[in-house]
């Protein structure tokens, strides 16, 4: 293990920073592109991009990371007093709550609850409304979890 643990520690850094990247973009221009279009259209946009989204190489970043950190979970603490043991735990911990745990526990919720609405009536504006305020705040927060993820894996190196 001891050998294939760089590897593993350079795989959830790259896959951190990927994931951060596409929350980034998200959360620094895609939603503001979608929030200046009509309602409707701005619904209909955002749930193809919830569909599409759903695709092998994605949900390898997403949660493959997070299989990822529950090894490196284990690891660091069965060799606590390794060189960088903390920031290995730090990462896979952060990585963890901010990204597999919030998208599950928050913004697939409400993903779900804007497929489930008319994008033409006024319960659909409201949704969206909210949809834009509660889904960005969350994605902010996975945004800066992954990032973070990312940096504590490499001081892990380091």
């Amino acid at each position: 293990m001891t050998r294939l643990l760089p590897a593993l520690t350079i795989i959830a850094a790259i896959g951190s920073g990927v994931v951060g990247g596409v929350f980034f973009a998200f959360s620094n221009f895609v939603m503001a592109a979608l929030a200046r279009l009509p309602v409707p259209t701005g619904i209909a946009a955002m749930n193809s991009i919830n569909i599409t989204v759903i695709t092998p190489t994605f949900m390898t970043a997403l949660f493959g990371t997070g299989l990822i950190c529950l090894v490196l979970i284990a690891t660091a603490l069965m060799g606590w007093s390794q060189s960088g043991s903390y920031w290995l735990l730090a990462g896979a911990v952060i990585y963890l709550i901010g990204n597999p745990i919030v998208t599950m526990v928050f913004n697939v919720p409400l993903n779900d609850s804007l497929a489930a609405v008319d994008p033409a009536s006024s319960n659909g504006a409201a949704v969206w409304a909210n949809h834009l305020s509660q889904w960005v705040m969350w994605n902010h927060v996975r945004t800066v979890t992954a990032i973070a993820a990312m940096a504590c894996f490499i001081f892990a190196l380091l």
